[in-house]
């Protein structure tokens, strides 16, 4: 290790990465095995918000149900968000979906090889078109996901949270210039591994890192400031409640919520807008989202109360709900109280 930082310089930057690649970098991942634009795709929208070790099983069970993009745009929205349940975020499973069927209805079912044409799929941002293009075809894209900003953040010293966009240029504008015109696949997948892995958030290992010698955040020993967080804001609290509506057939009333907005296409419980003719709280529980905390009371009412009219309501047997994708918190609700199987 150096006494004082040296501007690093591009050839560096990439060999440092390439030779930490070669020594230490993922290369038995799933989606790394036979690394088609569907596969390397599918891989990049689940890791979004989610870690490797988490999304692992979740992408086998997928490929094996829908193994290419053309039996993808095929499923039902149902089967799609029941394969994506645990995952959340199904937002992204929308847009796999939409997505699938863009690429069979528009490109023949072979995914564009730029990223102009890449980037205008749905769920597909410019960082998610550079991996697909870098990672499956071999093409010279930079990529900013989170990891690789918070690398670039410290090495570069990058003021600011880069949710701003003038902090998100000045990345990009870095991720373009050190992004090497060969074994682009390689680097950027070293570039993921190093800020998952040794410039994680809390306690890198700054000692093992590559780049440590040019590295403003290490040797200012100012690692835990950068990258910055974003500024807080107070989260709002939302009342919620939910109707435990059961009949004499052992089937429970299910709404199947809009296909936009929170829990968009999944099945829940309805919601009631009039909640004063319930006999009994069955349970309580709260679930936090990005913008807001939602504060739910389940209750089991005797008369039929007035619910909103743009609703799907359906009558579900207790013991086949394990073919409806469900919120985590709804699911976890249901298991509890009618002591359902994990396996489910």
């Amino acid at each position: 290790m150096t006494s004082s930082t040296t501007l690093i310089t591009e050839k560096q930057f990439a060999q440092h990465l390439l030779d930490f690649y070669d020594k230490h970098g993922r290369k038995d991942l799933p989606w790394q095995q036979n690394p088609t634009a569907y596969r390397v795709w599918v891989s990049e929208i689940m890791l979004q918000q989610t870690q490797v070790k988490t999304v692992i099983p979740y992408y086998q069970k997928f490929v094996a149900r829908f193994p290419n993009v053309e039996s993808l745009a095929e499923a039902h929205l149902d089967d799609v968000l029941h394969h994506w349940q645990g995952l959340g975020y199904y937002s992204r499973a929308r847009n796999l979906h939409q997505c699938a069927q863009t690429v069979v209805e528009k490109f023949t079912g072979e995914f564009p090889d730029n990223l102009q044409a890449m980037e205008s799929l749905p769920g597909i941002g410019r960082s998610t078109a550079g991996a697909i293009l870098s990672l499956a075809l071999g093409q010279s894209t930079p990529i900013l996901d989170g990891n690789v900003k918070r690398v670039l953040a410290r090495v570069f010293l990058v003021d600011g949270w880069y949710g701003q966009t003038a902090v998100s240029k000045k990345l990009w504008a870095l991720s373009e210039k050190y992004t090497p015109t060969s074994r682009t696949d390689n680097f950027n997948q070293a570039m993921m591994d190093l800020g998952a892995g040794l410039c994680s958030r809390s306690k890198p290992q700054c000692d093992l890192c590559p780049l440590s010698d040019h590295c403003l955040a290490f040797q200012q020993d100012k690692t835990a400031e950068y990258p910055h967080r974003k500024p807080k804001k107070a989260i709002p609290t939302k009342q919620a409640v939910m109707w435990l509506n059961l009949n004499d057939n052992r089937q429970i009333l299910l709404e199947k919520r809009p296909p936009a907005g929170i829990w968009g296409g999944l099945w829940s419980l309805p919601e009631l807008d009039d909640a004063e003719e319930f006999e009994a709280i069955v349970d309580e529980f709260e679930h936090t989202f990005t913008h807001y905390k939602l504060a739910a009371r389940v209750v089991s009412a005797n008369a039929q109360p007035q619910v909103a009219d743009n609703i799907q309501l359906q009558w579900h047997n207790i013991e086949q709900l394990n073919n409806l994708a469900f919120p985590t918190p709804i699911k976890k609700f249901l298991f509890r109280y009618f002591q359902l199987s994990e396996s489910i």
